[in-house]
């Protein structure tokens, strides 16, 4: 597949950082995400890796895992797919031709103009003298622009006439060719074909610039006013309909009266019997840029000979190590430091050949790739895993993580193991089975009445009101996202040097479900504090503990705590688990014993949540290290059945039939089972009864 090739590509480059960024690292107004400085196109070497020849293995994957479908869709649309037709446009009175990809090639006949990326090969070529000022005025200015805010559809349209026209394959006539900014290298092939009919950019373009619009598509399925103005080109259709002026005897097509799929299938076919296109599947995800222009990250192992050849290390002269450097600073040429690197850098053969190594170095995501595999066995020093660690392991079961990862760690990652499986290097197609979005921990914050925000170190609470410790105007409190600007940032080591690590673990999980967005309190810090040390006072209190025979309602409440925490632990309910080892605790305080065979099932209980406390309890109890080594406890379904009651019913005081019921079951449930129970009628003989009494766990009487 040759993944992996060196070429000259443009990029986004940060001169200020002196480093090249990925499309996710410019932000909408044109800047770099790190040191919010403009960035500018450039064209350098760079190695690349052609994902989107994975591109339909990548989708078909995400049939196969349990993700949220929000993360499946996002990366469906990152990866682009879509399916259309190549298209052939002879530039007139040149020798060049211009293709396009579009996914309405039944659309050809309303194409009344082309465009051009900026960055296309071909505009300087075509560009007629009298245009190449202007034209060269806009592309400097476009460079300057982000990908997001080129195609933003709200912001102002704008273009450059080139002075050349190409002819409509389905026609012949004559269409001029603008550059426009809205166009990107980035999909397709860089050019579009125009139908300001039937596309809104389009139409916005050619209104703004009295380009000629020709209606091809009749609504008939729209209301009449609509239809009459869509039919005079007076607005744009984007909907299906029926062709109309979609006909020529100039290359002898004519979809009129059909439909999109119809007009699809003949416009193809037709394009493919004159060599003038061919149906084609493209996709919008591009060749991954693979390199940055900066110190830190994996040096490539690869060495650029004087005589053109591009080598790989041989594996027994890796690893290869990032030398030590005077200066850090990358070159204004676009080089990285590494460029500065003297004897590390110059490298020379058995032969007398003289070499350079390469001086870009890797992303942050070529090690993010695959972090997880060397997990398996990450203290293997002879290979990066074995064989039968990845197998033992992989997949990963259960991937927790944000959702901000969806089209760039998760995606990468998913490639990276689909190119090692196919590798035989690991023994899995899809590296996550199954991924949860977890939410965020928010804390509170304090604003003035302008919806300023005030840094927390200068609020004053006094009465349960908040003021401004300088201006003395009170505040109003909101919730917010942690932020050094807002100095309301928690600090781990803080809440464990106050109340220890088992209360910061615990109240984490116990704030509320794991996918949900939450305010932390100290208060809750609190909580979850005084609740572990009640249960490690009496848990671990000798004169709590015996060794008789177990109160049946210990028994049970326990074993309904390991069920409980089991499924939750397994559904990632934390909170609710840590509620049920609440009530089991609250239990054993008003009973006032329990054994310790009970005291030690629930340190087991307890410690995948706070570890430490249930190691102390285990420990006071004598017994062997560590819980760590024990299994989590089974649960006896014979504790969790329901304690039921054999009701004696009677009417008027008769008895009559009786009735096995839970004794937890509420009494309006039980006179509905009596009335419900198929004797009931007989003795009721179409009546309705005066009063059902009801004396739980002793008798039912109806009054008739």
């Amino acid at each position: 597949m040759r993944l992996a090739y060196y070429d000259n590509a443009q990029v986004w480059y940060c001169e200020h950082d002196k480093i090249v960024c990925s499309n996710e690292e410019v932000l909408a107004d044109g800047t770099h995400e790190k040191c919010g400085n403009p960035v500018v196109k450039r064209n350098l070497k760079q190695w690349m890796l052609r994902i989107p020849h994975y591109a339909e293995r990548l989708l078909a994957g995400l049939e196969t895992v349990e993700w949220p479908e929000g993360i499946k869709d996002m990366q469906k649309n990152w990866i682009g797919k879509s399916t259309g037709a190549e298209v052939d446009f002879q530039v007139d009175g040149h020798d060049k031709i211009i293709r396009v990809f579009t996914t309405r090639p039944d659309t050809l006949f309303g194409a009344t103009y082309m465009v051009l990326a900026p960055e296309h090969e071909l505009v300087n070529q075509i560009t007629t003298e009298d245009k190449k000022e202007d034209v060269a005025s806009y592309k400097r200015k476009a460079a300057l622009k982000s990908d997001l805010d080129r195609t933003d559809l709200a912001k102002e349209k704008t273009g450059e006439f080139t002075g050349s026209y190409a002819i409509n394959p389905v026609n012949g006539e004559k269409i001029p060719i603008w550059v426009a900014d809205y166009v990107l290298m980035g999909y397709g092939t860089g050019a579009i074909m125009a139908v300001p009919s039937n596309d809104m950019r389009d139409f916005e373009f050619a209104t703004e610039f009295n380009i000629p619009i020709k209606p091809i598509l009749d609504p008939d399925e729209a209301d009449e006013e609509t239809r009459a103005r869509v039919v005079k080109g007076e607005e744009c259709w984007e909907e299906d309909g029926v062709f109309i002026n979609s006909s020529s005897s100039f290359g002898g097509l004519d979809i009129n009266g059909l439909k999109k799929q119809d007009g699809i299938s003949k416009t193809v076919a037709w394009l493919e019997e004159k060599g003038l296109g061919t149906e084609m599947i493209n996709y919008k995800m591009r060749d991954w840029l693979f390199s940055r222009q900066r110190y830190w990250g994996e040096p490539f192992p690869v060495i650029h000979w004087e005589d053109g050849e591009i080598e790989v290390m041989d594996d027994h002269a890796l690893p290869l190590e990032l030398p030590k450097l005077a200066n850090y600073t990358p070159g204004d040429n676009g080089e990285s430091p590494l460029a500065n690197a003297g004897d590390w850098l110059s490298v020379t053969d058995a032969k007398g050949r003289k070499g350079r190594r390469e001086t870009n170095t890797m992303p942050q995501w070529a090690g993010s790739c695959w972090y997880y595999l060397r997990f398996t066995d990450a203290r293997n020093d002879d290979e990066p895993f074995s064989k039968e660690a990845e197998h033992y392991w992989m997949p990963v079961d259960q991937y927790i993580g944000g959702a901000e990862h969806a089209v760039l760690h998760l995606l990468y990652s998913r490639f990276w193991h689909k190119v090692l499986y196919d590798l035989g290097i690991v023994s899995t197609d899809e590296p996550f089975t199954r991924l949860f979005n977890q939410g965020m921990i928010l804390a509170f914050a304090y604003e003035s009445a302008t919806g300023a925000k005030v840094a927390s170190d200068l609020v004053k609470e006094k009465d349960g009101k908040y003021f401004h410790s300088q201006t003395g105007e009170e505040l109003k409190q909101i919730v917010a996202k942690m932020s050094k600007s807002l100095k309301n940032v928690i600090n781990p080591d803080d809440v464990v040097k106050n109340y220890g690590a088992d209360s910061l673990r615990l109240y984490e999980m116990f704030m509320g479900p794991l996918e949900a967005t939450k305010p932390w309190t100290e208060l809750g810090v609190k909580g979850v504090f005084g609740f572990l040390g009640r249960a490690y006072r009496f848990f671990t209190e000798l004169k709590n503990i015996h060794q008789d025979e177990e109160d049946p309602g210990i028994t049970k409440s326990l074993h309904q705590t390991i069920k409980k925490a089991q499924q939750d632990i397994e559904g990632l309910h934390f909170n609710t688990a840590i509620s049920q080892m609440m009530i089991f605790t609250n239990n054993c305080i008003k009973k006032g014993k329990v054994n310790k065979q009970s005291a030690t099932t629930f340190a087991r209980v307890l410690a995948p949540f706070a570890p430490h406390l249930a190691e102390e309890i285990w420990s006071i109890h004598g017994e062997p290290p560590t819980i760590a080594n024990q299994p989590f406890p089974e649960y006896n379904e014979e504790y969790l059945k329901e304690d039921v009651f054999e009701y004696p019913v009677s009417f008027n005081g008769k008895l009559r039939f009786k009735l096995e019921l839970p004794l937890s079951m509420p009494e309006d449930e039980i006179r509905q089972q009596v009335l419900d129970h198929e004797s009931a009628a007989k003795w009721l003989n179409g009546g309705e009864p005066k009063k059902i009494i009801v004396v739980k766990g002793r008798i039912i009487n109806i009054v008739i």
